[in-house]
């Protein structure tokens, strides 16, 4: 047991010091026992290689609870223009981030919420590609935390032979397993809503 501390203390310090910011090393300490953080972000644009984060919403989990109460909701004043067709999907306009935090200031924020717990998400693939591209000037390095994604987890619940296949939209999901829906496209509703549906996966397997 000491060897497998001193291995983790030792790939620990190697990590760490390969970060840019030696202030966020604590994403690399042992995650709190059943704590997740759901996380959601609206975008500027569909493409991940110029897509500028608009607003950034996460909410924690502990164990079988979601706690609301502990959650980070941020807007982001970006410094390009946001595309029309990404604010037909989540209503955020330029006047509307005009008071939105620097976006320094905002991933500092989410990274100390996080922590080095493992975050959760309904297409998530997107919000990491985009988060690491922005956090890899800031730290040196991509995101560490584990990530979970909660429609992976309806899939493999679902998926059989002569069912290869699945609907995998969020209506769907949260129809099929009896959860409320919510206002789209808030990042705080969405983060909520993969919350449940990771809570609901875990407790209860889809038959």
């Amino acid at each position: 047991m000491s060897g497998l501390m001193d291995y983790w203390q030792r790939w620990r310090r190697s990590r760490s010091q390969a970060l840019a910011n030696p202030a966020f090393a604590c994403l690399w300490d042992e995650a709190p026992a059943g704590e997740y953080v759901s996380l959601d972000c609206e975008m500027s644009c569909l493409d991940p290689r110029q897509a500028e984060i608009l607003s950034i919403a996460a909410i924690r989990i502990k164990g079988s609870r979601i706690i609301v109460s502990e959650h980070l909701k941020l807007l982001v004043k970006p410094a390009g223009q946001i595309d029309p067709a990404s604010i037909a999907v989540h209503g955020l306009r330029h006047q509307d981030v005009q008071e939105g935090m620097a976006i320094e200031e905002a991933l500092s924020a989410l990274l100390h919420f996080i922590g080095p717990r493992p975050l959760v998400g309904y297409y998530l693939e997107f919000d990491l590609a985009v988060l690491n591209r922005l956090l890899k000037p800031m730290l040196g390095v991509a995101l560490p935390n584990a990530s979970i994604e909660v429609s992976g987890l309806f899939y493999d619940q679902m998926v059989t032979a002569h069912r290869p296949d699945v609907d995998l939209s969020l209506s769907h999901i949260l129809q099929t397993l009896n959860l409320p829906d919510l206002p789209r496209h808030d990042p705080l509703n969405d983060a909520l809503l993969a919350a449940m549906v990771f809570l609901k996966l875990r407790r209860q397997p889809v038959v």
